[in-house]
């Protein structure tokens, strides 16, 4: 476990790369390192994420600056741009119900080779997915999501790596830090080892490999 600093965190990541970032609407997204992703100029990334956010907030930075080739996401509605490009055949767009995109990030880290889901029956979700019926009841099979990397926020964030996340900034973060083999964490506030009371640890340090930030 090691900080460093937001260059060399982004210098992880290459062209052609899955990250998923943590974030509700930019909520809980760590804004630096998408700033410092988009200053890379990498392109060509798979993003997961719960939105594409608005054009000059959170990922949807990534969208406008033309990076990101494809995005599962479960809407695009709030980003313009996400819309225009799809329209445009520039970017491929997955779109996901939200409830099942989180369970596919929770499936890639737990090690679940996917999960029955009965939501998307009968819609453009079930196309090409396996149905599998159990107890007389039909389900789609989802499979898990996994990413080379994933950006995610911590409000305090201990030196050995173990997250708090503050109110709704949680969303996406500690479904995403088990999910990908690389795991960066922006830190809006760094603490001493000890500092986070136990029962207030959501991602222990054991998923987070880098931090970077903590000056508020």
């Amino acid at each position: 476990m090691k900080q460093i600093s937001f260059d060399e965190a982004i210098s992880h990541i290459k062209d052609g790369m899955t990250i998923m970032v943590g974030g509700f609407l930019g909520c809980g997204t760590p804004e630096k390192l998408i700033d410092k992703l988009v200053e890379s100029k990498v392109k060509n990334l798979v993003l997961i994420a719960n939105d594409t956010a608005f054009e000059k907030k959170g990922v949807g930075k990534l969208i406008v600056s033309g990076q990101v080739k494809k995005a599962i996401v479960s809407h695009i509605g709030t980003n313009r741009e996400t819309g225009r490009q799809l329209n445009a055949g520039e970017i491929e767009v997955e779109l996901v119900p939200q409830g099942t995109l989180a369970e596919q990030v929770r499936s890639g880290g737990t090690g679940l080779g996917g999960f029955l889901t009965p939501t998307g029956l009968g819609t453009v979700v079930e196309e090409g997915k396996e149905k599998i019926t159990v107890n007389g009841k039909e389900y789609l099979l989802e499979l898990p999501l996994k990413a080379d990397i994933a950006l995610i926020f911590g409000s305090k964030v201990d030196k050995k790596g173990n997250v708090f996340y503050n109110a709704t900034t949680r969303n996406f973060n500690p479904l995403m830090a088990m999910a990908a083999e690389t795991v960066v964490v922006e830190a809006e506030e760094v603490v001493e080892i000890g500092e986070i009371d136990p029962n207030d640890v959501v991602t222990p340090s054991i998923f987070v490999n880098y931090i970077v930030g903590g000056n508020k």
